[in-house]
């Protein structure tokens, strides 16, 4: 059953070549939204090798985290804090844990915040993402959850395409690898 999901991500998934002046080519993952077994399959699949560890809260970076990270949530029966971005619109009132990202695959620095009220000590996190590429955003969310007292128990994501030896550290789970998708 796995194995049949793991072949439809790979399946449902394009690599686009923008046009010119590109200097690379760009994830299309649209595919796996679009197909709703496949979609009614992710949540599960996701939190599956999570689910013994009694996980009380999943986060979830924006944008597309914020498609999984309720997915999973709901396949737990549990709820789910969005991790915002500052640049992906406007950010919610209140106070805010943050952390910024190591660099990422893009060498950028991503500053994550959540709502302090949402996460609390003792949670058990689950973070869920779509693509773990250098596991940056999983340390920063890693980090709010030790300011907040929380205990994050690993991530999930659906492309594992770290190091081996960054998926062991993070703890992070996959349902396909980079390699599978590689263009």
């Amino acid at each position: 059953m796995a194995a049949e999901l793991s072949e439809r991500l790979v399946e449902l998934f394009r690599w686009i070549d923008p046009g010119p002046g590109a200097s690379h080519l760009v994830s299309d993952a649209s595919g796996w939204w679009r197909d709703a077994n496949l979609l009614a399959r992710l949540g599960p699949a996701l939190v599956a090798p999570f689910r013994a560890a009694r996980p009380t809260v999943v986060v979830s970076p924006a944008v597309t985290g914020y498609l999984l990270g309720p997915l999973a949530a709901t396949a737990l029966g549990v709820g789910f804090v969005a991790a915002h971005k500052p640049g992906d619109g406007r950010l919610p009132a209140g106070p805010l844990t943050w952390a910024q990202s190591p660099p990422d695959f893009r060498d950028r620095r991503v500053d994550l915040a959540v709502r302090e009220q949402h996460l609390n000590p003792g949670d058990r996190v689950l973070v869920v993402d779509d693509w773990v590429a250098t596991g940056a955003q999983v340390r920063a969310l890693y980090e709010i959850c030790a300011a907040r007292g929380a205990e994050p128990l690993g991530a999930a994501t659906v492309v594992v395409d770290c190091p081996p030896e960054v998926a062991a550290e993070l703890r992070v789970q996959g349902l396909v690898t980079g390699a599978d998708l590689a263009a």
